[in-house]
């Protein structure tokens, strides 16, 4: 009963945090007025804003009205701490699950399969970050794993000796597979013009695009690769260490469909078992199309091969570097 009360404060919390963030409340003061009117507890209190922060952000992205939010289920999110390991008010110790509330410690004990014991275990060594969800009269608990953990537990290892690099745009993307010789091997692209088409939907444009980079890392891994090329777009806003003035090249890091194609693309490829590693792409779309027509390629092709052959020559110079990600 202790811990229903806990979940539907939470609950309440949010909503409260909506209405304060609707008003332009800074988060600092929203935070203490979350804690001092509902949950009596900074770091809830902190997560209860951060999670009312993505609400509003979601419903902004589908057109939705932000008055209209309502919350039906009962739950509680703790955040990690970056400093600290563990949790700081949901803590896992071996098959016990302690949660604070109201100044005490609700103690619980947690059932899990067989296979997913040596994750918690490791988990515990870390920060991790906790969902409390109440759902058909059970407790469920949610534990945000970090991915060297998740990796060293069911990620595979892409033991190919072949490179690609990728060229993403948000209507195509690009790869070229390379030898350790800078040789191309083979080119693949996935072509999606419609996501820009006026009132196309932006949450099946993001499927799309998503489901076009799975195939193309299943084609890599698959045809022996063993290294993936991205673009570093946080590298296209400086130059010499400062922020460009270049509108074309801020426009393009900031470019929503390339930053999170990126993001995922990054997180599929390690899933995958590639090595990942990003490349500055200045001047590699210039380069490209100067070597497009040598090549035999169009220009998103040769900006791919720029970026794999960059990458590639990156690490036969520093063969001391380790993957980025």
């Amino acid at each position: 009963m202790k811990l229903a009360l806990l979940t539907e404060k939470f609950k309440r919390a949010v909503e409260l945090a909506i209405r304060l963030q609707l008003k332009g409340i800074r988060k600092s003061e929203g935070v203490k007025e979350v804690s001092r009117l509902v949950l009596n507890n900074w770091w809830y209190s902190d997560s209860a804003w951060d999670y009312a922060k993505m609400l509003l952000k979601g419903a902004k992205q589908n057109g939705g009205n932000p008055l209209h939010i309502h919350l039906k289920s009962k739950f509680l999110i703790s955040k990690p701490k970056e400093n600290e390991k563990g949790n700081r008010n949901v803590r896992i110790e071996g098959l016990n699950v302690r949660i604070r509330s109201n100044g005490e410690w609700l103690n619980f004990k947690m059932k899990t399969g067989k296979n997913f014991l040596p994750v918690i275990f490791d988990v515990q060594k870390l920060k991790y970050g906790a969902q409390v969800v109440l759902r058909n009269g059970k407790v469920y608990l949610h534990v945000q794993v970090p991915f060297e953990v998740y990796l060293k537990h069911y990620g595979r290892t892409a033991y190919g000796k072949l490179y690609s690099g990728f060229d993403l745009n948000s209507d195509r993307m690009n790869m070229v597979i390379l030898d350790e010789r800078g040789i191309i091997r083979d080119v693949r692209v996935e072509h999606f013009p419609e996501v820009n088409s006026p009132g196309f939907s932006k949450r099946r444009a993001r499927d799309l695009r998503l489901k076009a980079l799975a195939h193309l890392l299943d084609y890599a891994f698959y045809h022996g690769v063993g290294v993936v090329f991205f673009e570093d777009l946080e590298r296209i806003k400086r130059k010499n260490g400062k922020a460009t003035n270049s509108r074309k090249g801020n426009r393009k890091a900031s470019n929503f469909a390339k930053k999170e194609l990126l993001e995922h693309g990054i997180v599929m490829a390690l899933k995958r078992g590639f090595e990942v590693y990003l490349v500055n792409p200045a001047g590699s779309s210039k380069l490209g199309r100067e070597l497009a027509q040598g090549l035999g390629l169009d220009v998103h092709f040769s900006s791919a091969f720029v970026i794999g052959w960059w990458g590639l020559n990156s690490l036969k110079s520093q063969k001391k570097n380790s993957p980025v990600w």
